[in-house]
């Protein structure tokens, strides 16, 4: 088993880069070392978490347990036909590297998914979803361990209850298992998926529709909306875009004439965060060392000492304010430790 650090400091591994501590820190490199913890005594000893790129949490204390860090990586071909092919990717594979892989190798599904941070491992308990895509569509399974255990599991996608952001990963199996291996399909005669107005728009500038140009265009977009983690501490979307029902869209329409709304496939309608957060008044605006993005204000940032506990009081008016003036509480995506 790989050595077991103590009261080991988290700053450089959360994008928040806010100050907190591990009373027990352990890399998790390959398989072996993987199984040999999971069924080791000092698994169960204390509280678990898997702390992958640190790009979708908020540390606000110091962490009282065991921060596993999955550092397992690969990327193999493990399924293929004339139209598909499947590949098994480590879970502390880099995902926009894994995006930028399969992109060179015309394996189309998942380039709207261009420079996300974090590792591969993630992808699935997220959800993770952008430009009228999301991962649920192209998980064959999620492999790992059971922590209760130290048993292997092996979850076809249909299983993971995914959902807007959501995932069996973040509800029934929270703290509860180890992801090593995630499996998607992929397209070998890609299917362009460039039906989001915003990507569409973008694509207008170039003169064909390929994966590369479609990567090209969504890290064209991210990079003049979104903070780079590594400038301004920052963990992406703070809150997820609330979900109502066409009844409710329907009324909130005739009151604020201008609100986004999005017709999903089941009847539903998603809400733009980003509006509701920027009508209220929160824009750009400042908390202290917190406060919301100047472009994206759906983004908290760290402007520049901020506590995890003073990024999460400034989240929380954030959300008084969207309650009282439009009667919508948003969710966090962020995962709050």
């Amino acid at each position: 088993m790989n050595p077991i650090k103590e009261y080991f400091p988290l700053l450089n591994y959360n994008t928040f880069h806010v100050a907190a501590a591990a009373r027990y820190f352990i890399e998790l490199t390959d398989e072996s070392s993987a199984r040999d913890f999971v069924t080791s005594p000092f698994c169960r000893q204390h509280p678990v978490f898997v702390l992958g790129g640190g790009s979708n949490v908020l540390l606000t204390k110091d962490f009282d347990g065991t921060v596993i860090h999955p550092l397992l990586s690969g990327i193999e071909i493990t399924g293929e036909n004339k139209s598909m092919l499947k590949l098994t990717v480590g879970a502390g594979e880099n995902w926009d590297g894994l995006v930028q892989h399969c992109v060179d190798h015309n394996w189309g599904g998942i380039e709207n998914l261009s420079w996300i941070p974090g590792l591969v491992g993630a992808s699935p308990v997220q959800n993770i979803g952008a430009y009228g895509v999301e991962i649920k569509d192209f998980v064959e399974k999620v492999e790992g361990y059971r922590i209760e255990n130290g048993k292997k599991f092996n979850l076809p996608g249909k299983e993971c209850n995914f959902s807007y952001r959501n995932s069996i990963f973040k509800n029934e199996l929270k703290g509860k298992v180890i992801i090593t291996h995630v499996t998607i399909r992929l397209n070998k005669d890609p299917q362009f998926n460039t039906g989001y107005p915003e990507l569409q728009k973008e694509m207008d500038g170039y003169d064909d529709t390929t994966l590369q140009n479609i990567r090209q265009a969504v890290i064209k977009i991210r990079k003049f909306k979104l903070p780079d983690p590594a400038q301004t501490g920052n963990a992406g979307s703070f809150f997820k875009n609330p979900v109502v029902s066409d009844g409710r869209a329907t009324d909130l329409k005739q009151f604020f004439p201008g609100i986004p709304v999005y017709k999903l496939s089941d009847g539903t309608c998603k809400i733009s965060a980003a509006w509701l957060i920027e009508q209220s008044g929160w824009k750009g605006k400042s908390c202290g060392n917190a406060g919301t993005h100047t472009r994206q204000p759906l983004i908290l940032i760290n402007r520049g000492r901020a506590t995890g506990e003073e990024i999460l009081r400034c989240a929380l008016k954030v959300q008084k304010a969207v309650m009282n003036n439009f009667g919508i509480r948003l969710e966090l995506e962020v995962n709050v430790i």
